[in-house]
Order: C-alpha cells, then sequence, then structure tokens
C-alpha cells in the first residue's frame, strides 16, 4: 500500500492525502498522521486528517469533517491560517451545512469499490451535479471513481478515490488519467 501512495503522490502537488483510520487507538492513528505528514510534507502534497482536529493541528495537516461531525464554522476559528476544511456529503441536508468548507467530498457517486457492503443508493452523475451546484465550496466526486466515470463529472472539481488508485496495476498512471478531465 505504501509504494502505491508514493506511486500517487509522485504525481505531483494536486494530489492530496485523506488519513482515515476509525478503527485505530488514538496513539496509533497520531503515530499514522505523523508518518502519512512526512511523506507527503516531502513531495508537497497536502494531507487531511479526518474527524480529528487535535491530530491535524499537531501534524500540521487540513482538516475533514465527517458528515455527522462538527460544523466547518464551528472548526475554522481552531485552525491556523492556510489550513483547509473539508466535509463530507451525501445529500441536501448536508449541502447546507457546509458552509465555511473550503472543499466538499460528496458521495456516493458510483458504488465504492473500497466499501462493498455500502448500501447507500449512489446519486449518479446527475445527482452529483444538483448537490455540487447547491454547494458553498468546490466540490470532489467520491465513490468508484475511475478514470472513464470522471469523465463523465465535468462539474466535479476533483476525485477523492481510493481502491482506483491504490489498487491500480500503476498508481501514477490512473492518477493521471483520473486528472487529465480536469
Amino acid at each position: 500500500m505504501r509504494w502505491a501512495l508514493t506511486r500517487a503522490l509522485d504525481v505531483g502537488p494536486e494530489v492530496a492525502v485523506q488519513h482515515r483510520h476509525p478503527e485505530a487507538t488514538g496513539r496509533q492513528f497520531l503515530e499514522q498522521a505523523r508518518a502519512l505528514a512526512a511523506l507527503c510534507q516531502a513531495r508537497g502534497n497536502p494531507l487531511f486528517v479526518n474527524g480529528r482536529v487535535d491530530v491535524a493541528l499537531l501534524v500540521g495537516a487540513h482538516v475533514h469533517l465527517p458528515a455527522h461531525g462538527p460544523a466547518p464554522e464551528d472548526v475554522r476559528p481552531l485552525l491556523p491560517p492556510g489550513r483547509w476544511i473539508s466535509t463530507a456529503i451525501h445529500d441536501a441536508t448536508e449541502a447546507r451545512g457546509a458552509a465555511g468548507a473550503d472543499l466538499a467530498l460528496v458521495s456516493p457517486v458510483f458504488a465504492p469499490g473500497s466499501k462493498p457492503g455500502d448500501t447507500r443508493i449512489p446519486l449518479g452523475p446527475e445527482g452529483f451535479r444538483a448537490l455540487a451546484a447547491s454547494l458553498p465550496c468546490p466540490a470532489l466526486a467520491l465513490g468508484g471513481i475511475t478514470p472513464e466515470r470522471a469523465r463523465a463529472l465535468p462539474d466535479a472539481a476533483g476525485f477523492a478515490v481510493i481502491s482506483g488508485v491504490l489498487e491500480a496495476e500503476d498508481p501514477a498512471f490512473a492518477v493521471r488519467a483520473m486528472l487529465r478531465p480536469l
């Protein structure tokens, strides 16, 4: 997995990482965040820490807020200037709560490859477009993104991908193919 991540990050600073490991203990999560921060900082790639403002502050990362976490407006005063906030958006109600976010990860656009048991109905390109249009910030498409599906989402400001990159035979090629439509 580290090889795949390193190959993806080598594409350039437009590739960001989100540290998400809900099963980790607090100490494990922090240690992993420190390792990822060092990897990202050495290459100039942004790092987002999922749901843990304290850890993001400790490692100099940006923050990703889960859908049922604090609101971006509540977290913003805690962050130093220049830190970004991304937020998870799955429906119109959550979209209304995105004020203060710099980015939104809208999902699931397609059935996610990394969550085979996910029972949510995918938004599809039209559902993504509608939610993205209602947001006060740029929207990244998440869920089942492949290079082919990325081309079907011309309104996306970017893509959030797990299996489509980390499980690719050539992660750098997969990233470049997804960035091409942008």
